[in-house]
């Protein structure tokens, strides 16, 4: 499935004598909280799209009581998260160019296995801290609570569940450089690119072959083609020792997947494993020509073992090109 981005106005905590508002893009089933004396607390994911093991999931986490103070504030993941988890020790609100403003509030978080915790370092009643919770990989393919916890110092503590969250079993290399005449040969299993010397090494895992021909009777430029592919679609490619293996190709257009192409020009798409699940490439040829940037190839390994999804980041004139791409094993 695929995701389409909202618009999310979010984790602004305006807490006024008796309220704790919190906006969200979903206003017609959100219901102000009842105002109460008692420690209040709301919980918000900001992050959209899957959820890809190296990648954060931010949250942000609203805290508030009318009487008193609060001491701390808790993240405790089911599955203890990678280095770089973290907690801010700022309270962020929105101000009215729509900036987001931080206010220190307590000393850094410090993690402990699966707890992050903040303790609060001025007297405030009310905060909203951003938490970051870096995808380990001993979370692929299996799912993730946060619970978070806020404290006051009259001894009162509150809780909220977050997810449970599915952690893609897919993972995703960005920024790949290639070049035609030099790091020319691309193994999805190895998740790299080589060049001739190395792919000779490495025969057995190298599937496409990148070129760049600027040829006056066809469109060819810009390519992928698997080393097993007719020879006129490798013109002037004398392939290393060994590397013969084929692939099945299908070029897609207006793909342009938001992980692999982080940019507000295009945050709407993102591919997930159920779309290398579902992706038909039976009967595809073995090689794409004429690509560009912005534009993108499905791939399948000659073995079944993996499908994936290589993206044009950006191309030159002169033969180099730099592309990015989610991978699914198979089997």
């Amino acid at each position: 499935m695929r995701y389409r981005s909202l618009n999310i106005g979010l984790a602004s905590l305006l807490v006024a004598a008796l309220s704790l508002f919190i906006f969200s893009c979903k206003k017609n089933n959100y219901a102000l909280p009842t105002p109460s004396d008692k420690l209040q607390n709301e919980a918000i994911k900001r992050t959209l799209g899957p959820n890809i093991v190296g990648q954060p999931i931010e949250f942000a986490y609203a805290m508030a009581i009318l009487k008193g103070k609060l001491t701390s504030c808790t993240a405790v993941a089911s599955i203890a998260g990678a280095p770089g988890t973290y907690m801010e020790n700022r309270s962020f609100y929105t101000a009215q160019t729509g900036a987001d403003v931080g206010v220190t509030v307590g000393s850094p978080s410090v993690t402990n296995g699966a707890t992050t915790t903040v303790n609060y370092t001025v007297d405030t009643n009310a905060a909203t801290l951003r938490y970051y919770y870096i995808i380990p990989e001993a979370a692929r393919g299996k799912t993730v609570t946060i619970t978070f916890t806020a404290k006051s110092n009259d001894g009162e503590s509150i809780s909220t569940v977050m997810g449970p969250y599915t952690i893609a079993k897919m993972d995703m290399t960005l920024n790949m450089k290639v070049s035609d005449g030099n790091m020319m040969y691309i193994s999805i299993g190895d998740s790299t690119v080589y060049n001739a010397a190395n792919a000779a090494a490495h025969a057995a895992s190298i599937d496409l072959v990148y070129l760049y021909r600027n040829l006056t009777t066809s469109a060819f430029n810009h390519a992928l083609v698997a080393p097993a592919a007719d020879p006129q679609y490798l013109p002037g490619v004398t392939l290393p020792t060994g590397v013969n293996r084929t692939a099945k190709e299908m070029k897609a257009f207006n793909l342009q997947d938001h992980n692999l192409a982080p940019t507000e020009q295009y945050g709407g798409i993102f591919i997930d494993d159920v779309d290398f699940q579902t992706i038909d490439l039976t009967n595809q040829p073995n090689f794409a020509i004429n690509l560009k940037a912005d534009g993108g190839v499905w791939v399948e390994t000659a073995d079944g073992k993996y499908r994936a999804y290589l993206f044009f980041n950006a191309v030159t004139t002169t033969g180099t090109a730099t592309i990015s791409m989610k991978r699914y094993t198979m089997k």
